[in-house]
């Protein structure tokens, strides 16, 4: 922990946190920006099939959270946050711009540029804000939420404007709005470094490796030029996505790898809090795989089965970052405060409690269907508080489990394992399309939420059975279909967010004294 950045405070927190607070918020502006149209852009102006723009939206988002173990792990050994976030930046920006190209290849290469940049940019900005504060500091929980709410703030604004800008005038319009929001985040990040507000944390951590040559370049421009190889290697990973189980299996196996090497070089403390890491990461996945049908199917959802009022179906994805606005102080001053009492829920029941209510979200969801109208159309109001619902249960488990990768992690592979909890994104968004692309079943085709175990309880859920449907319209088989999907999750998302709650006390024996 650098001295000044440790004295130098606003509103009780390090004042770099507030810096990064606004980077992040104009970063988290251009990728919700974007991401808010994608799914949309690939269906309505491309004409993709459901099913196809399932599996690019999925390959996207998983491929954005499986960057950040590479640019985590050079950051950790050369090149330091600062210069990690500065490049991830421009790489991000440089993909809004090339989005705006309305064309099949320039599409899947703006892609590629978004998904290398933020595999420099996502994981270090985080683990700047951890550098912030020593380790058992009462303030760094309600310091992640603080930031937490910048990336919300950036993530209600941006579906509104780029939503209306995109699906108004034109889709390059709103892509290229998303991108000069990323500029911004640059702007603030990089004037915040130069006045020297982070003192030396985030500096070059090997500067004799780094200034190191190999032929002309050293290590530095080479990590830079790595980087703009990597971007065409995404992009033909993203255009075939059928072949991305391959990229699974690989990840999965060298993750394995390197954690039993860390798990062979840690204390015994260490070790039981590695495990616990492990143990979150994996609940995260779960609750990102439910979670994550926000953009693809719930977004489809919105267009084709939900009577929406003054929002269309992009804009509607800033629902769930307008409550975390909402609730967001509240809930950093409540942890605060039970802190002070004695009386804070330790963190792996605020894990279970998270999985649990995004379980309730979408079972909300699924019941919608009790209310259909004549058009196939189920009332707004299911959507508006379904969202809600899982929201609260993502500022129980997202901001904590992020808080508690900076203490959990031994200090040498604090980047590197924040990376590995953003993998929890990247399973999650991959299996998230598996479960978006039951919702494209063909008229008559049963999904696995539609027999077996779930033949009896779906229908008792969503107030339609299967059997009903033969002689049902097209509009009315869509809307099962999204349905019945929702509540087989929900449900089974709940089920283990329970036992998740449960198990809370045993967990919190392995922490080593982190509550």
């Amino acid at each position: 922990m650098n001295d000044l950045a440790q004295h130098k405070t606003l509103f009780g927190h390090p004042k770099g946190l507030f810096y990064l607070f606004f980077a992040e918020l104009w970063e988290r502006f251009s990728f919700y920006g974007m991401r808010a149209l994608l799914m949309l852009y690939m269906t309505d102006y491309l004409l993709y099939s459901d099913e196809m723009s399932f599996g690019v939206f999925a390959a996207y988002g998983s491929l954005v959270y499986l960057t950040p173990l590479i640019g985590g792990m050079l950051a950790d050994r050369i090149l330091g946050y600062k210069k990690s976030i500065i490049l991830g930046g421009i790489l991000m920006a440089v993909g809004h711009f090339v989005l705006t190209i309305e064309h099949p290849i320039t599409f899947y290469l703006a892609l590629a540029f978004l998904i290398v940049g933020n595999g420099f940019f996502k994981p270090n900005i985080s683990s700047l804000v951890g550098s912030l504060y020593n380790e058992g500091d009462n303030r760094r929980d309600a310091g992640f939420m603080i930031f937490y709410m910048g990336v919300n703030i950036g993530g209600w604004v941006a579906p509104l404007l780029c939503g209306w800008l995109g699906m108004t005038y034109g889709w390059h319009y709103g892509f290229a709005l998303a991108g000069f929001g990323m500029l911004i985040g640059l702007f603030v990040f990089n004037h915040a470094s130069n006045r020297g507000v982070f003192g030396k944390n985030g500096d070059v951590s090997n500067r004799d490796l780094y200034e190191k040559k190999i032929g002309p370049l050293n290590f530095g421009k080479l990590i830079t030029l790595g980087a703009l190889v990597l971007v065409p290697i995404m992009a033909l990973i993203v255009k075939f996505n059928e072949l991305e189980h391959y990229l699974i299996w690989l990840v999965s196996f060298a993750i394995l790898f390197v954690l039993i090497y860390i798990y062979r070089k840690a204390t015994s403390i260490e070790r039981g809090r590695l495990l616990v890491l492990v143990y979150f990461t994996s609940l995260a996945c779960i609750f990102f795989i439910v979670f994550e049908q926000a953009g693809s199917s719930l977004t489809l959802f919105a267009e084709r089965n939900i009577d929406l009022k003054w929002i269309n179906a992009s804009q509607s994805n800033s629902l769930n970052s307008a409550y975390i606005i909402l609730l967001a102080i509240p809930f950093s001053w409540l942890w605060s405060y039970l802190s002070k009492i004695k009386a804070n829920p330790i963190s792996p029941f605020k894990m279970g409690l998270g999985l649990a209510l995004v379980g309730i979200g979408f079972l909300i969801f699924g019941f919608s269907s009790n209310s259909v109208n004549d058009e196939a159309q189920v009332p707004m109001i299911f959507l508006v508080v379904g969202v809600f619902i899982y929201t609260i249960g993502e500022l129980c488990l997202s901001p904590v489990g992020l808080s508690k990768v900076t203490e959990l992690a031994p200090k040498k592979f604090v980047s590197f394992l924040m990376g590995v909890w953003f993998l929890a994104s990247f399973y999650g968004h991959f299996f998230a399309g598996k479960v978006a692309s039951l919702t494209a079943v063909s008229p008559g085709e049963e999904s696995v939420f539609t027999r077996g175990v779930f033949k009896d309880i779906v229908p008792e859920i969503t107030g339609i059975h299967f059997d009903s449907l033969a002689n049902g319209s097209e509009k009315y088989l869509q809307l099962y279909s999204y349905v019945s999907v929702f509540a087989g999750i929900g449900l089974i998302t709940l089920c283990i967010g329970v036992m998740a709650i449960i198990i809370s006390p045993f967990v919190k024996k392995k922490m080593g004294g982190i509550h």
